[in-house]
């Protein structure tokens, strides 16, 4: 399993996630996607990461925006 933790630029995440799953097998792994945004969701991100990976499996994990105290606690405790 594998996470990444990035920003979501225009609802997509930044190149330099695609260059990384390109240069690496992720093959029958799962990536679990974690995301912050000043304004958009997640939107696309699942679909054009799929293109740099299409072996692994990615699910769509969470936008980490306005997060309280409370919410990290909860979130660590997974």
């Amino acid at each position: 399993m594998a996470t990444f933790y990035y920003p979501i630029w225009w609802y997509v995440a930044p190149t330099i996630i695609n260059t990384f799953l390109e240069a690496y097998d992720f093959s029958n792994k799962t990536i679990t996607l974690f995301a912050t945004s000043g304004s958009s969701g997640l939107g696309n991100t699942v679909k054009e990461l799929k293109v740099s990976a299409p072996n692994a499996l990615i699910k769509e994990g969470l936008l980490l925006n306005n997060l309280t105290t409370q919410k990290v606690k909860e979130l660590l405790a997974l």
